[in-house]
């Protein structure tokens, strides 16, 4: 079964991806509202991802 975690995470970030492709508001060094909504929601879950991982290693 997948991890959903990861799901998420991954769909986040083709989320912000198909957005700035699309946006003119949006560069490396800003974002439009929606754009860091979007990048915030990715940090928040690939953190969280990366965090579970690192805690499988260490057990």
């Amino acid at each position: 079964m997948p991890d959903d975690l990861y799901q998420r995470y991954q769909a986040a970030a083709r989320a912000h991806r198909e957005h700035i492709s699309g946006c003119p508001a949006c560069t490396d060094r800003a974002r439009c509202p929606a754009g860091e909504r979007l990048w915030t929601a990715f940090e928040r879950l690939q953190d969280a991802y990366l965090a579970r991982q690192r805690s499988k290693r260490t057990r």
